[in-house]
């Protein structure tokens, strides 16, 4: 891929015409699989949680649950993760984390989570399990071990440091990079 310097501004100033390009080339059905994001993506040999984390990806993405990223989806998506409002974002990653689907987030689906991230990103500067400590440390004031979508978005506001290092992990600069510049070489 190699270091271009876009910055995210940069890629969300393209106009509509070369999103719809790169979009329709990648999948000329108008439409985006779960197995073509990850071809797309590159992503071969991936462990269990990474592979389940890029479905979940893909399904919150998937807006109308119909099994497939059609354009719209897509450039919602983009334009979320890049120039949505800090409560938008936060909704986003709570669904992200919620893999169960029960309207609560617990430490061992943010520890999947977080672990998964890393294994696609090959960051691992910060362990997880360290990383959900402090989050539910912070935010989890009642002590649950689990979290409501209202709690998750008040307590990761009131905590900077909670805010940064959800930005820094949920950055998904790299897939969208991947993205706009075609397929990575295998």
């Amino acid at each position: 891929m190699g270091n271009h310097g876009s910055s995210l501004d940069d890629i969300l100033a393209e106009d509509m015409h070369r999103w719809y390009n790169k979009f329709m080339k990648e999948s000329p059905s108008g439409l985006i699989t779960l197995f073509e994001l990850k071809a797309i993506l590159n992503l071969k040999g991936m462990n269990e949680d990474a592979n389940r984390y890029v479905d979940q990806v893909f399904f919150t993405f998937d807006m109308d649950g119909d099994g497939y990223i059609d354009f719209v989806e897509y450039i919602a998506a983009i334009s979320l993760m890049l120039k949505g409002e800090i409560n938008q974002k936060l909704k986003w990653y709570f669904k992200l984390f919620d893999q169960d689907g029960n309207g609560k987030i617990d430490k061992e689906e943010l520890e999947t989570i977080f672990s998964a991230i890393q294994d696609i990103t090959r960051n691992r500067e910060i362990d997880p399990e360290k990383i959900v400590s402090l989050i539910f440390e912070k935010i989890d004031v009642k002590g649950e071990g689990e979290m409501t979508l209202e709690e998750f978005i008040e307590g990761a506001k009131d905590h900077q440091d909670i805010m940064e290092m959800l930005k820094n992990l949920m950055d998904l600069t790299p897939v969208l990079l991947i993205i706009i510049e075609g397929r990575t070489k295998p």
